[in-house]
Parts: structure tokens; sequence; C-alpha cells
């Protein structure tokens, strides 16, 4: 079968982009539906983050025997945020082994590219260095799964960290990346730690990552700003829905220049593998836009895009797959420049929206620790 003539995602792994799902629950790993969208809509992998695992655990009775396993005739009932863990990293670890014949089909060139799952350290601890790396070595000791990539947020003190883990041969997706500036970070915090894991010995080719970039999260607070700049600027309207594409499309142009030259191919070739683009936040927030939109606009090679479950079926049904990331720089230069004139600061987007997804999920981990506490408290024996 010509590549043409195959469904919407297929075609996107034939021109080199991965499918991740941004979705986990037990009931959806043990039921099969998990494996389904293996089968059929071509993911090769998943991520997870709190807000994920916030829905999956307030819903429904999935999590209940092993509950009732921790907490039942013990008189030390575990902490509630140690309840979590057991019963995430027992999520994570059913996860690994599902997509482990992706990332085991592959081990001809390893690393493997996918069958990857990510776990996100504690997000309370985004702006500590130490305890985030001590946090990511625990879950990759915890999970023992070859297959899995730790989360770390990209903020200016996960960066540290993040170096840190990669130099111990760990694998990481480092999450919350929103600006040009802190990806160039994350790309050079990547080579430092896999320079220094090469220095100590190490063999870096059983390290895999990915540098989590987000995209409709942008358009939403430049969207907003956009239509206060309006009032002052008629034309600022039209810049509506430009900016989270233009911003991804120059990111990846920053990648395709530092993993590249003699400081790359050095480590390449040691058999270190370049850390990709994953598009993170590809899911249509403006109802105005068409539901595939940043995912037919971010389509390029040795990229990851980890959907919803529902923009993984939206665009399996009428997605219009094309390689465009590397198509229209000088456009995506000139939002830039335009978005400046019409007075709207691009840093002060980026860095509101870092702040705001580590409040987001962090607030997103206290309720899940209180839905397992109102949860454990309804299990307990009258």
């Amino acid at each position: 079968m010509s590549a043409d003539a195959l469904p919407p995602l297929q075609r996107l792994s034939a021109v080199g982009q991965s499918v991740w799902v941004d979705f986990l629950s037990r009931d959806s790993i043990r039921g099969g539906h998990l494996q389904e969208l293996i089968d059929d809509f071509a993911v090769v992998g998943a991520t997870s983050n709190p807000t994920i695992f916030e829905k999956a655990m307030s819903e429904g009775s999935a999590y209940d025997e092993q509950l009732h396993g921790l907490v039942d005739g013990n008189p030390d009932p575990p902490d509630v945020a140690d309840v979590f863990w057991e019963l995430a990293i027992q999520d994570i670890k059913d996860a690994c082994d599902l997509f482990h014949p992706v990332w085991a089909g592959e081990r001809g060139a390893p690393p493997a590219r996918d069958g990857y799952v990510s776990l996100e350290v504690d997000p309370r601890l985004a702006y500590d260095t130490l305890r985030t790396f001590r946090d990511a070595m625990r879950l990759h000791e915890r999970v023992d799964r070859p297959n899995l990539m730790v989360k770390i947020p990209a903020t200016k003190p996960g960066l540290a960290a993040i170096e840190d883990v990669l130099a111990k041969g760990r694998s990481i997706n480092v999450t919350l990346i929103f600006s040009l500036r802190r990806y160039a970070e994350v790309a050079e915090s990547y080579i430092r730690g896999i320079e220094r894991l090469v220095a100590e010995g190490g063999d870096p080719s059983g390290v895999a990552s990915v540098a989590s970039f987000f995209v409709s999260r942008i358009d939403t607070e430049a969207d907003r700003r956009l239509e206060e700049a309006s009032a002052e600027h008629p034309d600022a309207a039209g810049l509506r829905g430009k900016l989270a594409i233009a911003n991804a499309k120059l990111a990846y142009a920053h990648y395709l220049e530092a993993f590249s030259g003699p400081r790359w191919e050095f480590l390449a070739g040691k058999g270190a593998t370049p850390q990709r683009v994953l598009w993170a936040s590809t899911s249509t927030k403006n109802p105005d836009y068409p539901d595939t939109l940043y995912v037919d606009g971010l389509i390029g090679p040795d990229t990851v895009d980890t959907m919803p479950e529902e923009t993984i079926k939206a665009y399996q049904d009428h997605g219009q797959p094309q390689a465009r990331l590397r198509q229209d720089l000088a456009g995506a230069h000139a939002v830039m420049d335009e978005l400046a004139r019409v007075g709207v600061d691009y840093e002060d987007v980026t860095d509101t929206l870092e702040r705001e997804g580590v409040e987001k999920f962090s607030a997103s981990f206290e309720e899940l620790l209180q839905s397992l506490r109102a949860k454990r408290a309804s299990l307990a024996p009258a």
C-alpha cells in the first residue's frame, strides 16, 4: 500500500512523526482500549500528568482494590501522597509493558524512538533542583522499565536537574516548554547531560528524550491579548490563531541547528540520538478553529505529537497530512515582528504560561490528593 493510501495517522508515521496519546487510566490499560489505540490509530507512546491522573483516579472503581490492599488492616496506613505514587507507578508499569513490543521492536538501532510512557515528578518541586533530581531518579528506580521517561518541568531550576538526570543515563521528557529561549536552554541541557555521560564512560545509546513544546495554550493567551490590543491596533485581531504554529516552527528550526555540526556529530558517533521535539497541548481550545489545526500545521520528521484521544480520532477521520514544519519560516518570523508591533509582549506571554502551567499541575496534584483522601475514607470499614 502506498503512503498516500494510508489512513491519516499512519501517514504521519510515514513522514517520521510519532503519535503518542496524552492520556492514561487503569481502565484503558487493562480493558484493552489502549491496545486498540496502538493497533488501529498508530499510537506508539503515552504521556501522563497530574491532571490526567486526577481525572482517572477520581472516577469509577478501577483503583479500589489496590486502595483496599494499601490500607486494610494496616496499622500505619501510608500517607495519601504515597498512596498516589503506588497507584500511579502500577499504571505506568502496566503501560510500559503494553508498549514494550513497540520499544523492543526497534532495538536493532538502539535506543528505540518510540514505545515510551511518561510519568511526571511531583509538580510541587518544579523550582527545587535537588529534590526534582532525586524524585526523577526515585521514579526511574521504582518503575524499573527501560521504556520509561520521567517528566521534568522546564523551569530554570529544572534545567539543572534535567542535565543531571541525563548524565546518569536516564531518559527524560522535558515538559512545559513555551518559549524559544527556554527551548534552546533545554536542548543545551540535553547535550551537556549527554556530554557528561560520555565523559564518564557511559553509553548514551540507551538514553532517549523529548522536549515537550506546548502549542494551543500559546494561542489562547496571545489571542486574549490581541483582542485587547485591537482597540489601539485594529489589525491586531488578524494575528489571532497564528502565534502558536509560528512559535513551534521556529523551535523546530532551532532543533535542526542544535542537533547538527561537529559538537553533536561527536556524540552521535558515540551512539547518542537527538532529543526530539514533542508537540504538546495540540487539541484546539478555540471552537472557531479547525479541530486538527495544530496537528496539521506541525507535521515533520523526527517529531512527536502527543494528542488527547478526541484529537486522535478527529485526525484519523479528516486530517490532511503534509510535512509543513519547514514551510514559510519567513512568515513565522513575520508573525513575531507583527506581534511586537501591536504591543503584545511575547516574552511575557511565554513567562506567564510557564508560571501558570506549573501552578495548574500543582493544583491538579493537590486536587488529586484530596480525591484520594475522600475515596480512601469512603472505602474504610464502618
